[in-house]
């Protein structure tokens, strides 16, 4: 047996408390053998989050056990060791809503977001679904026969999910967002992740109400999950609420939608999980997570007093999300689940070429800006990308600056023209305008036809051409343009590549989404438990809650 005076000997391990004993008339018993007093076993004993801990002071000094057990005091007796707290086992599916691990068959509540132009890939989706992670493909920007092949191979692989895929918002090109919804009704997509609305769109409603029934209970069956990623509360309040009665009539007499699926559709939410995105990569409004989510939580409380659903509307939360702490943040103000985005792509199985990633691992929160958008580039609307290592986000504002100001190619001064041709776009833009002809004549005629007889209409697709080539060359790796890349990426990357600064996976050649899943998860819940020590009374030193990620032999 280990003696008290052996116990004293041991060097100081810096734990401290302040405040009465929580041991509501219990005490702890047990081996002083089974005390830790190291701290770097206690430590340890801390990451064993499926263990509970015991906190104990034996003559001043305060150790940790997994072993012994509670009992009832006998006598006011305390014993030799002394409980000062003790916190449960916890696991990584209790951060959360379990109605979301149930509702989507997950083991976390953890997502990946979708990056436009398949950089959120199979590869990745697929990494994520076989560990049980939803994750959703980024269908944005993709031609339908590339968009139908990964809706084969992420089917093929994951016969059983979980997947989703995205559904973007295209208010200039309907037929494109229609495009998607009747490859994913095709093919039983089961979930989609709406990101980018502005407002509802026939589109969102169809593929929601095409997937409503009634099953052998008389309850409404939704098979068409839908996962609106929003920033506004205006637009989450349409998300939030039945879909339109007008848009659902219109539907049924064209003859998409049963009457059922009519009357269905006006009794449940038109999405079933609201993702709260903040200052994240892409599309943004550069909103702080402390200020957006307890608002649509309160919002969601509202229409939810209003509605009454049988299954309320969940809250999730993006941008910003990279790192434990970020993760914890977004849990404890009530986050249903979170979701990652922008560390996502510097990982091994996301579409980005190997210098992006690159480029990513160095980043830092700094690093990044605002620059035009290529699909919503005449409205004005910006997206997040990475500055650092690009010319592209100014290059970029310069297209839009000329845009604003001249209304046709023509009246652009010539030294300003040949700028234009020998800095961005290497080449005539005489060249540029035959090439956009080639690509419209097939892709879309419509809009080809009204630039014949709008100079400005014109002017914005020849500098489209840059704007949405620059965004496949990072994806390619195109040789030659790497100051042209465009990288969509929030400040998260920064936060991220700070805290795996010395570990493993600060290489991104050893960086895999399931991997960082595992750890952001891991590391939030750990820090749930030194803050619940905290609360009670516990005084610890940083050194105890620094969760850095180690690899496991299964990474290895």
């Amino acid at each position: 047996m280990t003696t008290v005076d052996a116990v004293l000997n041991k060097q100081d391990n810096g734990l401290a408390f302040f405040g009465s004993p929580c041991n509501f008339n219990q005490v702890w018993k047990g081996s002083l053998d089974c005390i830790s007093f190291d701290s770097n076993i206690i430590k340890d004993k801390l990451l064993a989050l499926d263990k509970p801990c015991y906190i104990v002071r034996v003559d001043g000094r305060i150790g940790i056990s997994h072993d012994g057990y509670l009992s009832p005091a006998e006598n006011g007796k305390t014993g030799q060791a002394e409980l000062l707290m003790a916190v449960p086992p916890i696991s990584l599916q209790q951060l959360g809503d379990p109605n979301f691990l149930s509702f989507h068959n997950v083991k976390y509540a953890y997502t990946t977001g979708a990056m436009a132009g398949a950089i959120a890939s199979e590869e990745m989706v697929i990494a994520l679904g076989k560990e049980r992670i939803l994750a959703s493909f980024g269908a944005g920007g993709l031609t339908p026969n590339r968009l139908e092949a990964a809706i084969n191979r992420i089917q093929e692989a994951l016969p059983q999910g979980p997947y989703a895929f995205n559904l973007i918002h295209s208010p200039n090109e309907p037929a494109i967002e229609r495009g998607a919804v009747d490859l994913y009704l095709k093919y039983g997509v089961k979930t989609i992740e709406a990101s980018a609305f502005l407002d509802l769109t026939p589109n969102i409603v169809y593929y929601r109400a095409a997937g409503l029934g009634v099953n052998s209970a008389n309850e409404i069956e939704i098979k068409n999950k839908v996962i609106a990623k929003i920033s506004r509360r205006e637009v989450a309040t349409k998300f939030m609420q039945p879909a339109p009665e007008k848009m659902l009539r219109e539907l049924v007499a064209q003859g998409l939608i049963s009457e059922l699926q009519a009357n269905l559709a006006a009794k449940i939410p038109l999405a079933d999980d609201i993702t709260v995105e903040a200052d994240s990569g892409g599309h943004t409004d550069n909103r702080p997570l402390v200020c957006l989510l307890p608002s649509m939580v309160a919002l969601r409380d509202e229409i939810q007093a209003q509605y009454c659903y049988e299954k309320p509307i969940r809250v999730g939360v993006a941008g910003g999300i990279a790192t434990p702490q970020s993760a914890l943040a977004g849990f404890m103000m009530g986050a249903a689940y979170i979701v990652t985005g922008s560390i996502n792509q510097s990982c091994i199985e996301s579409g980005s070429c190997q210098h992006t990633k690159q480029l990513l691992a160095q980043a830092d929160m700094a690093d990044v800006m605002m620059a035009p958008a290529a699909d919503m580039f005449e409205m004005g609307v910006k997206l997040q990308v990475l500055k650092r290592g690009t010319m592209f986000p100014l290059r970029a504002q310069k297209l839009y600056e000329i845009y604003r100001n001249y209304n046709s190619i023509e009246e652009i001064p010539a030294p300003e023209r040949e700028k234009l041709e020998k800095q961005i776009f290497r080449k005539t833009l005489a060249q540029v305008w035959e090439e956009t002809i080639t690509y419209l004549s097939q892709k879309n005629p419509e809009k080809l036809g009204k630039a014949v007889n709008n100079p400005k209409i014109k002017m914005a697709l020849i500098f489209r051409w840059y704007l949405g080539l620059s965004s496949r060359w990072s994806n390619s790796g195109e040789k030659g343009r790497e100051v042209d890349y465009q990288i969509w990426c929030g400040p998260a990357i920064g936060s991220f590549n700070n805290w795996v600064q010395g570990s493993y996976l600060a290489d991104p050649n050893n960086r895999r989404v399931v991997d960082v899943a595992h750890h952001i998860m891991t590391g939030a819940a750990f820090l749930y438990r030194i803050q619940s020590l905290r609360i009670q009374g516990m005084q610890i030193p940083d050194y105890y809650s620094q969760y850095c990620p180690v690899r496991s032999t299964l990474e290895a």
